[in-house]
């Protein structure tokens, strides 16, 4: 898990990256939690955007302040409450150019997220042309290894014990027919083979893990 912790932010970096180096000017994170890329953002240029639940949000900057750091000067704190608060409202709000690509890093979020919420903010993201996100997610224990179905059920009980469950799993030719669907035309998924591959280290196991982190941009 740790390692799939520490890739996943390697990748959704290296992502950006290339999307910088393309022109994007804009990130934005969501469900930015403790997060520190605003904190080490390399770019210039670059804007970045964190979204996350008020009361979440406030403790961030809280630590941050206690330990002795400078909020970034070219990040926006943007707070939503999806109970009450419209995403693309508050972004726009916050200056985020509606009109120019934006990158967005969505990570460890999806799984406790409905299909509903999780497709009302991708369809946003897709109705901004240029646009790319990054997320991880989950197939269902159905189409796991041994070793995938064992490992789901004990962090899928540790969360749930802490009132976070795990909601939403995904089929990985479903998903990707429905973000074709959505409008993104450039799809890269990655199971953790592909994963173990990428940072040249062989996979401790054949079997299928269930843990993705995928790629997906709306090139016009």
């Amino acid at each position: 898990m740790r390692l799939f912790v520490a890739s996943r932010a390697r990748l959704a970096e290296d992502w950006l990256a290339a999307a910088v180096r393309r022109g994007v000017a804009q990130v934005v994170v969501l469900g930015a939690g403790l997060d520190t890329f605003a904190l080490r953002n390399p770019y210039p240029d670059l804007a970045v955007f964190e979204v996350d639940h008020p009361a979440t949000q406030a403790w961030k900057r809280q630590r941050i302040a206690e330990a002795g750091l400078a909020e970034p000067a070219g990040a926006a704190f943007v707070p939503v409450d999806f109970e009450r608060q419209s995403l693309a409202g508050e972004l726009a709000a916050a200056g985020l150019k509606t009109n120019e690509p934006s990158f967005f890093i969505w990570l460890g979020v999806v799984p406790y997220l409905t299909r509903e919420a999780i497709f009302a903010t991708l369809g946003y993201i897709a109705s901004l042309p240029g646009s790319e996100v990054v997320f991880d997610y989950s197939e269902p224990a159905g189409n796991r290894g041994a070793a995938g179905r064992a490992t789901l059920a004990f962090y899928a009980a540790r969360v749930a014990a802490v009132g976070e469950p795990w909601i939403s799993f995904f089929v990985p030719d479903e998903l990707a027919r429905s973000l074709a669907d959505l409008g993104f035309d450039d799809i890269e998924d990655l199971d953790n083979s592909d994963i173990a591959a990428r940072f040249a280290r062989s996979p401790s196991t054949k079997s299928n893990s269930g843990g993705h982190i995928l790629r997906a941009r709306r090139s016009v």
